[in-house]
């Protein structure tokens, strides 16, 4: 099962957090049991380690971060892979698309530019992290060690103040070059969000909040675009990778089923011999050369 970290932190009690219409901040401190973790999250998040180390991975890239380090992380699916030697405390930074584009679109002054080429698909994107960045993540954390009540009007100064010190910086190019494409965009891109995600255990529900559209305007744009629906769509991915990896690798065939995106192995087999006229286990024996 993969978690919906988003509204894992957002609805759950117990945690230092901050919470705006287009932002959420939260302090989290991962229990030393929990070492491997997968999930996924509808809005793009800064996370910034105060104490610890940690692996995150995504589509086969390893970002390691540990104390003073920060990343940027799309909206989409990971695994986090954490070392169990000494805790792991975070600032997690959660904003949407649209918070990020009325920051730009609001400050034209920036005279921001493109570094690098605009269809850059990272999905992740280490951050320098300046003295002056640390000095403002630390003084949100301070607040919450303090237990005061933050004023929002401050909350949302030091937001973008934060997001200032990142386009302010050129080390920084590109995550920039990433900003300036959300300005641009008209809405997100359906075919990237779905190559990306479509092996992962989601529903529709949630792949058409990856997309920043409800149900109904997904399962529109995904038929203009696809001119077929997306649980058709999403079997045809699912059975392409299979079939790659039965001929390609030697995992077994149950961990090709998981690998692919199938839950159960029985309709794995069964999807798979509709599309192929063999199983994958006698596919496998027919393309050994």
């Amino acid at each position: 099962m993969i978690v919906d970290i988003y509204n894992y932190f957002k609805k759950r009690p117990g945690f230092h957090k901050l919470i705006g219409e287009q932002y959420l901040i939260v302090e989290y401190k991962c229990p030393l049991e929990v070492e491997d973790y997968q999930f996924w999250t509808e809005s793009n998040l800064i996370t910034f380690v105060i104490s610890g180390k940690k692996d995150w991975i995504s589509a086969g890239d390893i970002y390691h971060i540990e104390t003073g380090d920060a990343l940027f992380i799309k909206k989409g699916v990971y695994t986090t892979k954490q070392y169990l030697d000494v805790e792991y405390c975070v600032i997690l930074f959660f904003m949407q698309d649209s918070f990020i584009k009325e920051f730009i679109l609001n400050n034209p002054d920036l005279n921001l530019t493109k570094f690098i080429p605009k269809n850059s698909f990272n999905q992740v994107y280490p951050i320098e992290t300046t003295e002056t960045f640390q000095s403002l993540v630390f003084s949100i954390f301070n607040y919450f060690k303090s237990g005061e009540d933050i004023p929002r009007n401050l909350v949302e100064i030091k937001f973008r103040e934060l997001l200032y010190n990142i386009v302010l910086n050129p080390k920084n190019s590109a995550l920039i070059n990433y900003f300036i494409s959300l300005k641009e965009q008209a809405g997100s891109n359906l075919e990237n969000i779905m190559l990306k995600n479509f092996q992962y255990d989601l529903k529709i529900e949630d792949f058409a909040r990856l997309s920043g559209r409800s149900v109904s305007t997904f399962k529109r744009d995904f038929k203009n675009e696809f001119n077929t629906t997306p649980g058709k769509w999403i079997l045809e991915k699912r059975l392409q990778r299979a079939k790659s990896l039965i001929v390609g690798t030697n995992l077994n065939i149950n961990e090709i089923c998981f690998e692919s995106g199938f839950k159960n192995p029985s309709h794995f087999n069964e999807a798979f011999k509709r599309k192929y006229k063999s199983t994958p286990r006698e596919f496998r024996l027919e393309n050994i050369h």
